[in-house]
């Protein structure tokens, strides 16, 4: 933990640093049209990056200017396209951000004593190049809106690929699961609602809000900041929460409620639009050997009807008993998650959680294991059973069996060919003068405008 607190440290620092810069260093490192780029805003990434453990390296820094004026000519062009970003899409990020450095460093109290300045002081300077970031990634989406692999494409690219340097590709298996995870009666949970309920009663009588919720709130994440949770959106909370922050009014603390995650009482702290700034408390109650148990014969239940009975199919099973929302609605398949947005079900084994990989191993294509006990990564007990649905061993790329990765290659090429296709135009219809301190950057060759095309010292929008 000791480490940890000083690594934060050290980002915290290093931003803090960076950012007090900006105010001190007024040197231009790149013309982008009409937009410039200060020298501090390059610092303050390489503060960031150096922050992050990494060596250090002066030619990260051309890679950051790259980044700057890329953002800085996709935002020019948003604008001549009419692409904008709602500001609450802008605030949301900027939350989600805020979120992460706050858990990081400990507490609001102890971010703002790093950095200098308050949160809303923060988030109001790092607005701007938030949004400006969001509407270059809408522009860069729009570039590639119509791009389009065909099985020709696909075909093309394989040809291209040297053969000595086609990818090996590991042994990947599809993998299904039915998880069950125990559930605990109304008589064990109601413990667990009266020390929330007991909490609460404290605060109402009196007590600190903020300073029980570093006592006793079981959310590791936003405990060190009393239970705060910043502003939100109706999205960021389960269903539960979501319903109870956006009916109260600011200042009021709500009734004890559950959730999947326990039982809470929260309190509104600000409300601004469709956003809510809320702090919160809970108790999240622990698993029994009693519940355990019943959650064991549910298990061994279903198995009986897949195996025994032969009733239903592993699919169906997922769909009606399965306590996984991520798979349950997929048939119980698990999917990659190196590739989510593919939707692709082929894990390579070194990427499967140990346990599952170790089951598998000595399965047979189309078998369904017996139920096994299993401690997910909140520490909780529980039962799954897993069906082997296919295995494919190690072996180099070919069409036949990796048709779909090859796609996404073949996708993802066109794509970036596009993207550089349009910043090769761009750049030449755009006025862009880069710092003599970063003409030496690889990768900024051929950003720069000619010297012979800048003589009217015109700067195009």
């Amino acid at each position: 933990m000791r480490k940890f607190g000083i690594a934060i440290l050290s980002i915290i620092l290093s931003i803090s640093a960076a950012q007090a810069q900006k105010h001190t260093l007024d040197k231009i490192a790149g013309v982008v049209g009409s937009g410039i780029i200060l020298q501090s805003d390059v610092e303050l990434k390489y503060a960031s990056y150096l922050a992050q453990g990494n060596p250090p390296n002066n030619d990260i820094k051309c890679q950051i200017l790259q980044s700057l004026l890329t953002q800085k000519l996709l935002a020019q062009q948003a604008v001549i396209d009419s692409i904008e970003v709602k500001d609450d899409d802008v605030d949301n990020d900027v939350e989600r951000r805020m979120r992460g450095m706050i858990q990081r460093a400990g507490g609001t109290d102890k971010l703002e004593q790093f950095l200098g300045r308050s949160v809303i002081q923060y988030k109001d300077e790092i607005r701007p190049d938030i949004k400006e970031g969001l509407i270059a990634q809408r522009m860069q989406q729009k570039i590639t809106a119509n791009v389009n692999t065909t099985p020709a494409d696909v075909q093309k690219f394989f040809n291209g690929i040297p053969k000595d340097s086609l990818p090996t590709f590991n042994k990947e298996v599809e993998v299904g699961q039915i998880v069950f995870n125990p559930k605990l009666s109304d008589a064990e949970k109601d413990a667990y609602r009266q020390k929330a309920e007991g909490l609460r009663k404290r605060i109402l009588a009196g007590e600190d809000f903020g300073n029980l919720a570093r006592l006793y709130s079981q959310d590791q994440g936003s405990a060190p900041s009393g239970g705060d949770l910043g502003f939100n959106d109706r999205t960021a909370f389960v269903k539960e929460f979501t319903a109870v922050a956006f009916k109260l009014k600011a200042g009021e603390i709500s009734q004890v409620f559950e959730s999947d995650f326990g039982f809470h009482f929260l309190q509104v702290i600000e409300r601004r639009g469709e956003q809510v700034h809320v702090r919160h408390i809970l108790i999240q109650p622990i698993i029994t050997p009693a519940s355990l148990e019943r959650d064991k014969a549910k298990a061994d239940s279903v198995y009986d009807l897949l195996m025994k009975n032969k009733k239903i199919d592993f699919s169906s099973a997922a769909t009606f008993y399965s306590d996984d929302k991520d798979t349950k609605y997929n048939g119980g398949m698990m999917l990659n998650a190196d590739n989510v947005e593919a939707r692709s079900t082929y894990i390579p084994t070194d990427k499967l959680d140990p346990l599952i990989a170790l089951v598998t191993d000595t399965m047979k294509v189309g078998s369904i294991s017996k139920p096994i006990l299993f401690t997910g990564a909140d520490g909780k007990q529980g039962y799954k059973i897993l069906y082997l649905k296919s295995t494919t061993n190690a072996h180099k790329a070919n069409l036949a069996q990796d048709y779909p990765k090859i796609k996404e290659y073949a996708n993802n090429d066109k794509i970036n060919r596009t993207v550089s296709e349009w910043f090769q135009k761009r750049r030449k219809e755009t006025f862009i003068k880069i710092d003599p301190q970063y003409q030496s950057c690889v990768t900024l060759k051929g950003w720069g405008t000619p010297v012979s095309a800048t003589t009217t010292a015109e700067v195009k929008p």
